[in-house]
């Protein structure tokens, strides 16, 4: 094991609480959302429920890009989410499209949308060392 893998590992670890920047963001992006169901919905709205339901199914992901991911959330919540994780807004909307199919596909095993809070809250910091790599190698995890 590496010393990044050390590095990550640690971050997890200690991700408990949401002063993990990425941890409070994406629990910022579900709360603001009204949680997975919510999620799903917004992108429906956005024409874009196929897309995200490709994420939920037990199937392939279907991609999604940064402009997409944009018209979806809006400018707001892009601001918002550079704003806790500390980066450049311009870079969320990129982060957010080549991780959050990783992050939904995760989080949905079974092909279903979970309902409770804590097991998505769980799910997500068991997912905080392979998308800390990510961020730190710049590509979506696998």
């Amino acid at each position: 094991m590496g010393l990044l893998d050390s590095i990550l590992g640690a971050v997890a670890t200690n991700a408990g609480g949401t002063s993990n920047p990425i941890l409070g963001a994406l629990d910022s992006l579900l709360e603001k959302n009204g949680g997975m169901q919510g999620l799903s919905d917004k992108f429906s709205q956005g024409g874009l429920g196929d897309v995200f339901s490709s994420w939920v199914s037990t199937g392939q992901n279907l991609p999604i890009n940064a402009s997409q991911i944009q018209s979806v959330l809006g400018q707001e919540q892009i601001q918002a989410l550079a704003g806790k994780i500390g980066i450049d807004p311009a870079k969320v909307s990129g982060l957010l499209a080549g991780n959050l199919p990783f992050i939904v596909d995760k989080l949905t095993p079974d092909g279903q949308l979970p309902t409770d809070p804590a097991a998505v809250k769980a799910g997500i910091t068991s997912l905080l060392p392979a998308l800390l790599k990510s961020l730190f190698e710049g590509k979506p995890p696998a």
